[in-house]
Order: structure tokens, then C-alpha cells, then sequence
């Protein structure tokens, strides 16, 4: 070291910038790498050499022309391995190659990656990873910036995230921001980054001449889709116009009629260019809005067989565009809106195998999925599906999937008879509502929102969207397809009130949209024997045929509550019994519960006892209770009312008073509070307070 003239640490030209002065100096082979290049006889050149390889030249080529042409470059390359500078297969020492890269001024590492780009080039080969590397070394040039937004575009819909990543890279290099800012956009829709989406497209939109205009119209419509409001999606179509609008219009109309505008859509679609060869995408986009249509027409019922269609051209297609909506997701809530839940079940699970809308779409069919499961009283296999929506991309749900998981998670407590939990759930309901707007494929949520209020009297929260939503399909031409489930939660929420004026008009509608649609017939025989069993005249057998019917469109839930709630108002023992049974037979899930209620009924009617002694059958417990009496002594303790009782044991609110009369005088208590802290002590530890 010594013997060269400098001191150690120093370059041979004494500067204190030594490219190898990273090794650590109590490390004896570290200290020999160090020292190596400057105890050759050419240390300079071996220096070189190491440089070149370090930013990406490759022994035995391309290495740069000074190198290639040097006389000593297999001495060279020996003194280098010799030295444990380089190793066996052409690779710098890491040790080594970060010392050169930070010890070497910018403007020369720049200038031989700029030499290895045009040996590279010259040679017909393409960058490769090499472009991401030179990219995010810093350097800047327009070729590089080239290859990557090529290499993007060949893997965007493959693999948006990755595509994300390689055109920031080429803005990197150099490349011009806002030229690709479209694609940049569509690759940061796809996995869930809407922020970055619209902010891309945001800055697009506003230059005088856009570059790929219509891409980033369809990107922004999708996120405000995503963001729950799709009207503005619908708006931003209109801006394009028809004149540019070329192969977007069925996604125009996807967002037009969904935001209650389908004169709008009409019009767009007619103005059409006629579209080029029938590829799968296309076939998948044309009849996608022509199924959509159909569902405001003559015919509905041809539109869920075509929406269908759609689903399975678009998991064929496998491009991931961006759209305001998914043909199966509109395949779904279609089944759902006609009471075909496991239509809906088997549609959905084509779509996510085939990946259907990318990664950013996968919350949403997962949650169309749960909404399924729920409808089929299959709560277990709803909540797996939520559990796979919350974590099917790296972003939090979109306002508004979160939405639709709001009200499942509503709607999960609402059957479950959990009133904790149904409070908790109304509550980051009600917040989550406020991120939205209405649109005619949220009007399931809303319904379910809509019954729930009316049951917790928090009818004035939900009132202005639920007349949006009633606004909304009036500008449609108040279409049954869609209306009939609203108007039956309107059903619901009336009987919940106890406000027979409200619940005429949506009867009424019911009876009238029978004509054209099953569905609305069966739900029309289920609000009438409802108000019949309400009003305490009623035929068992019409009961029964309104609860199966309801179970046949997807709705057991619904049908074993109505049956459940009208055995215990009737008169006859037979006509209990058989109700009874009829709420277990279509209500698998409380089939244990319904079981236990019925072989009461069964020994009680052979003992020749009334109904109110048979929900007493069995004898009394340690605690000097009932079982049926620890039942209801378990749901007083959870807050339920007589009337929730009721519901969720399938008794009379008055039933469920004389227990509860009958509990105090067993258990000694005064009032009560006294009732509840025995009821405590009676039914051991893990019950709430009240």
C-alpha cells in the first residue's frame, strides 16, 4: 500500500474517494479485496473492469469498448479472481460492487450504463430485467423508459400490480409521466388503489388533448363506481360523449342505468360506431347491457339467462378491464332480485375461479356470495365468504364494498336474533352509509337497512336514501325486477312498525307485479298471511303455503319466522303442531331448536294439556327452572323484549310475559332488577347483565 505513494483509505490519485474503502478492515480477506486493485500492476484497468460488471456488463461481452479491445483483459480478469474481487461466475464481490458504485462519480456510472444499453441494443436483444435495474439506479433515457412501459403493457391485465410498479419505473427513467397515465391508472384500479387511480386519471382528464381519452374514462368510472358513486361514473360518460365513446358504451350503459338514467343510455348505445370483430371481450360487453335492458323491459326474464351468458364470455376472455360493474356481479344480484340465491352461489363461484374483473373485484363477488349464503340461511358459509373479501387484495374494502359488508353484517345479527350484536352492526352500518350513494344495484343492502331500522325505530335514519332508492326506480319506469324486493322489505318494515297505512301501497304493488313476476306473487301471499296472522284470523294451511313458497324463492328465514310466529297464535293444536313443523322442515339451521318445541307440543297434546303448558313440558332444573323457562330467562338476560323472545323461541309476546311472571315468583324476586341478578345466579356464570 505503502509503496504506491498514498495513504490507506485513498484512491492512487490520493483523493479520499477509494472505491473499495467499505471492506471492513479487521476482516484479513476484506482488508485483501481492498487493497488488491492497487498491488496489481495495472490497478486502474482491473478497476475498470470491476466497475463495468458492477453496473451490469457481462463477462465474456458486452463490456465497454476500451475494455474489450484491451490487450491484457484475461490478466486482468485473473488478477481479479486471484484477488477475491470476482468470483468464479463473472460476479463483483457485494463488498466490492457497492464500494465502486458509491465511490464513483454519478455522471461515469451513467455514461457505461448508457454504453451497455447501446451494446445491448446493437446486438438486437431486448433490456429486460436490466431496465428495471438501470431504472431504479437512477439513470434517465428514453429507451429504457421504453422498454418498460412495453414490458407493462404485455402484462397488464396478467398482472396489474406488477404492471403498477414497471411504468412508475418508467417515469423513472425518464419517461413522460402523463402519456401512459391511463394504463398507469387502469394497473392501480385493478389492485384496489383508488386513491392513485384517480388521482392519475384526474390530472388526464383535465389536459386539453388526453391521451388515451377513453381508457381513462373507463378507469374513472369504475373507481367512482367503486367509491360508491356511480352516478358520477354515468356523468363522466356524458362528458366523453358520443361521438368518442367507440367501445365503451355498454360500460356507459352499465353505469347510466344503474344511476336511474336509462333514457341516457338508450340514446348512447344508438349512437354507437358499429363495433369491430365479435372477440370474446366484446361478446362478453354487448350482452352485457342488452341483459341489463332486458331487465327494464317486456320480457325480464329473459335477462338473467343472458347476463349469465355475459359472465361466462368475460371468465372465457380473462381481461380484467375496468367496468362500473362485473357481468357477474350483475348475473348475481339479478338471481338474487328474481329468488334464485344458488343461481346467484354458482355464478359468483365461476367468476372468482377465472378471476373475473382482477383483484380489485374479488371483495365485491365475494360479498355478492355471503349475500347469497345469508338468503339460503347458510350464516357459516356467508361469514367464510366475508372473511375472504376482507382479505382478497392488499387495500382496505372500497366504500362501497364496505357498504354491502355493513349491511350483511346487519343482516347476519338481524337472523341470528342477536340484539348485542344487531346494535353493534346498525352502528358501523349507519356510518358506512353515509360513504355512498343510492344506485339500483345496492337496493338489496338498502332493503335489508330499511327492515332493520323499523325493528330498532331508527326508521328516521335510513328514510331520505330509502325515497332515493323509491326515486330512483320511478326514473326507470319503476321496474318489477327490481322494485319487487324493495317493496317486500317495505312489507317487512310496515309489519315490524305495526303501521298498516304504510304497508298498503307496497302490498298493493306486490299484487299488481304478480301478473309478470313469480317472485312478487309468492311475496305477496307471504305479506298477506303475515297481516292475517297479525290480525290473529288466519287459515293454517294458507300460512303454510306462504312459508314454503318462501322458502322455494330462497327465503327459509323468512318462511319458518312466519310459520314459527303463527303457531304460536293458533287456536288450534293441530294447527300448531303442523305450523310447527313446518317452520322446522324449512329452517335447517334451527332444526335442533324447532325439534325440541315440537316433541313438547307432541307429549303435551298426548297428555291432554294446552299450548301454553306445553312450552312448559319438562321438568324443572337444580334452579328450580324450567328448560323452557332457562330459554327465555337466557334471552331476558341478553335485553330482548317479550316480543324478540317470541321471535326467536316461536311464542307469543304474552307467552313470554308469563314466563318471565312465573320465573319471579319461582325465584323470590321483588322486581325486576331482583329477577335479573337471580336469573344470573339461577343460570350459573357467562351470562351477560342486562
Amino acid at each position: 500500500m505503502t509503496g504506491h505513494g498514498h495513504k490507506p483509505g485513498q484512491s492512487p490519485s490520493g483523493a479520499d474517494d477509494h472505491p473499495l474503502k467499505e471492506a471492513g478492515p479487521g476482516d484479513p480477506a476484506d482488508s485483501r479485496r481492498a487493497t488488491a486493485p492497487e498491488s496489481m500492476g495495472d490497478s486502474a484497468a482491473v478497476r475498470e473492469l470491476l466497475l463495468a460488471l458492477s453496473v451490469g456488463f457481462t463477462i465474456p461481452a458486452p463490456l465497454p469498448a476500451a475494455l474489450a479491445e484491451h490487450d491484457g483483459l484475461d490478466s486482468m480478469i485473473a488478477s481479479a479472481k486471484d484477488a477475491g474481487l470476482l468470483l468464479p461466475d463473472g460476479t463483483v464481490v457485494g463488498t466490492a460492487q457497492y464500494a465502486l458504485l458509491n465511490g464513483t462519480p454519478v455522471r461515469r456510472i451513467h455514461a457505461l450504463q448508457r454504453e451497455l444499453v447501446d451494446k445491448v441494443l446493437e446486438e438486437g436483444r431486448s433490456l429486460g430485467d436490466l431496465a428495471r435495474d438501470l431504472a431504479r439506479s437512477g439513470l434517465q433515457d428514453s429507451r429504457v423508459a421504453d422498454e418498460l412501459e412495453r414490458s407493462a403493457d404485455k402484462i397488464l391485465e396478467a398482472d396489474p400490480r406488477m404492471a403498477a410498479d414497471l411504468y412508475a419505473e418508467a417515469v423513472m427513467a425518464g419517461g413522460e409521466e402523463l402519456a401512459n397515465a391511463a394504463r398507469r391508472a387502469q394497473a392501480a384500479a385493478a389492485t384496489g388503489d383508488l386513491d392513485a387511480a384517480g388521482r392519475l386519471v384526474d390530472r388526464l382528464l383535465a389536459l386539453p388533448e388526453p391521451p388515451e381519452l377513453r381508457l381513462g374514462v373507463d378507469v374513472a368510472a369504475a373507481v367512482w363506481a367503486q367509491r360508491g358513486m356511480l352516478s358520477r361514473g354515468a356523468d363522466t360518460y356524458k362528458w366523453l360523449g358520443p361521438d368518442r365513446i367507440e367501445g365503451s358504451a355498454p360500460l356507459a350503459a352499465v353505469a347510466m342505468i344503474g344511476s336511474g338514467n336509462a333514457a341516457a343510455a338508450e340514446e348512447l348505445l344508438a349512437a354507437q360506431t358499429p363495433a369491430g370483430s365479435p372477440t370474446l371481450l366484446a361478446v362478453a360487453l354487448s350482452l352485457t347491457q342488452e341483459g341489463l335492458r332486458r331487465t327494464l323491459g317486456a320480457a325480464p326474464q329473459l335477462a338473467l339467462p343472458e347476463l349469465i351468458r355475459a359472465s361466462d364470455m368475460m371468465n372465457a376472455a380473462g381481461a380484467p378491464i375496468p367496468m362500473p360493474e362485473t357481468p357477474a356481479a350483475l348475473a348475481a344480484l339479478c338471481a338474487l332480485h328474481h329468488g334464485e340465491p344458488a343461481v346467484a352461489e354458482s355464478v359468483l363461484k365461476a367468476a372468482l375461479a377465472s378471476g373475473q374483473g382482477g383483484d380489485a373485484s374479488r371483495p365485491r363477488l365475494f360479498l355478492l356470495q355471503a349475500w347469497s349464503g345469508m338468503q339460503q340461511d347458510n350464516p357459516d358459509e356467508a361469514r367464510l365468504a366475508i372473511n375472504e373479501a376482507v382479505k382478497a387484495n392488499h387495500w382496505s374494502l372500497a366504500p362501497r364494498d364496505a357498504f354491502l359488508l355493513a349491511a350483511l353484517d346487519v343482516g347476519l345479527a338481524r337472523r341470528g336474533g342477536e340484539v348485542h350484536e344487531l346494535v353493534l352492526a346498525w352502528d358501523r352500518a349507519r356510518e358506512a352509509m353515509m360513504h355512498v350513494a343510492v344506485d339500483l344495484y345496492s337496493l338489496l343492502p338498502w332493503g335489508e337497512l330499511m327492515i332493520t331500522a323499523a325493528r330498532l325505530r331508527e326508521t328516521r335514519h335510513v328514510s331520505h336514501y330509502i325515497d332515493g332508492a323509491w326515486d330512483l326506480l320511478g326514473r326507470l319506469g319503476n321496474p318489477p325486477f327490481w322494485s319487487v324486493s324493495l317493496h317486500w322489505a317495505a312489507v317487512q318494515a310496515a309489519l315490524l312498525s305495526e303501521s298498516p297505512a304504510e304497508l298498503a301501497p307496497h302490498a298493493a304493488a306486490l299484487v299488481r307485479a304478480s301478473e309478470h313476476s313469480h317472485l312478487a306473487s309468492v311475496l305477496a301471499a307471504g305479506g298477506k298471511a303475515w297481516v292475517s296472522v297479525l290480525a290473529g284470523r288466519f287459515e293454517a294451511s294458507d300460512v303454510e303455503t306462504a312459508a314454503r313458497g318462501l322458502a322455494a324463492v330462497g327465503m327459509p328465514w323468512e318462511g319458518a319466522r312466519l310459520a314459527g310466529h303463527a303457531a304460536a297464535h293458533a287456536d288450534e293444536r293441530r294447527d300448531m303442531v303442523r305450523l310447527l313443523a313446518c317452520a322446522r322442515d324449512i329452517h335447517p339451521q334451527a332444526a335442533a331448536p324447532m325439534a325440541g318445541i315440537s316433541e313438547r307440543v307432541e307429549d303435551s297434546l298426548a297428555a291432554g294439556q294446552g299450548p301454553v303448558l306445553a312450552e312448559n313440558a319438562g321438568g324443572p332444573e337444580p334452579s328450580g327452572l324450567s328448560a323452557r323457562e332457562r330459554e327465555v330467562g337466557r334471552l331476558l338476560l341478553e335485553g330482548k323484549t317479550y316480543r324478540e323472545i317470541g321471535e326467536a323461541i316461536y311464542i307469543s309476546p304474552r307467552t313470554a310475559e308469563h314466563h318471565v311472571a312465573r320465573m319471579r315468583r319461582r325465584l323470590g324476586a321483588e322486581n325486576r332488577s331482583e329477577l335479573l341478578v337471580r336469573l344470573r345466579l339461577a343460570l350459573g356464570d357467562g351470562y351477560p347483565p342486562p
